[in-house]
């Protein structure tokens, strides 16, 4: 599908002279390349991040398990106390920017055509459209793709896998490095439980555990009963530990008359 990141390998040539091991390194040492390049412009999109107070978040999962509609819900439940914009990501069409801008909200589309994953220079050159003085909390929803998007840093602070309970419930065991790389997991569509009798969420947890980390999983429904308690809570934290914390001292000015 994409030959950015190189999950579809390039012909390099042909003949005696380029051989199976010559296309590999080369492969290899072009995609090194890229992600050199890409965690160059990873740092500078943090440092904008950074330089205005602003949270961003990645967010990853397989298409269809639900990062828009937990988007919309925790828009409608946040829009009041902070300020929130979105990147989209997909290979084509606006339709989750429209759904999230029809809450009143900024959202910028990339439609990446062929790619599989975002990357840092995409986000840049969305951050462009988007007033990141005036933002709190700035949600990037990657590409539908347990695969690719691990390996593209984008200049985010945290990383938010959703698992949704439609899928195997051993998933991370499948995909373990983008569920390593998740600051959190989110168990999306829960209010399916009742009726998924395959899928087991302790399982789930059991996979994610095996994977050596203690990433947290929260359980959310965005649909039918909403519930997304614990996804707000966790998100109020990370918030809460980017608000800078000045001692009483740092409050006053210095004054070289009085010195």
């Amino acid at each position: 599908m994409c030959t950015v990141c190189g999950c579809v390998k390039p012909v390099l040539g042909s003949g005696p002279e380029a051989s199976d091991g010559d296309r590999t390194t080369a492969v290899v040492d072009v995609f090194q390349d890229l992600l050199a390049s890409n965690d160059l412009v990873a740092r500078h999109n943090r440092m904008h991040f950074d330089e205005h107070n602003v949270l961003a978040i990645n967010l990853t999962s397989s298409p269809g398990a639900g990062k828009t509609a937990l988007l919309e819900a925790t828009i409608l439940a946040l829009r009041g106390q902070y300020r929130i914009a979105v990147i989209e990501g997909d290979l084509e069409t606006d339709n989750d920017a429209a759904r999230i801008r029809a809450h009143g909200v900024r959202a910028v589309q990339i439609t990446t055509g062929t790619a599989c994953h975002l990357d840092a220079h995409l986000v840049h050159r969305a951050l462009h459209e988007l007033p990141l003085a005036g933002l709190d909390l700035l949600f990037i929803e990657n590409v539908g793709n347990l695969v690719c998007p691990a390996s593209f840093d984008l200049g985010q602070h945290r990383n938010v896998t959703l698992l949704s309970v439609t899928e195997g419930d051993d998933k991370p065991a499948k995909y373990p490095v983008i569920f390593r790389a998740a600051d959190l997991v989110v168990l999306s569509k829960t209010d399916l439980l009742e009726v998924m009798d395959d899928f087991a969420p302790e399982r789930a947890l059991a996979a994610l555990r095996q994977l050596g980390r203690e990433t947290p999983m929260v359980h959310t429904a965005s649909r039918r009963a909403p519930t997304i308690g614990p996804w707000l809570a966790w998100l109020e934290q990370q918030l809460a530990s980017r608000r800078p914390v000045l001692p009483d001292f740092a409050l006053a000015r210095f004054d070289p008359a009085t010195a």
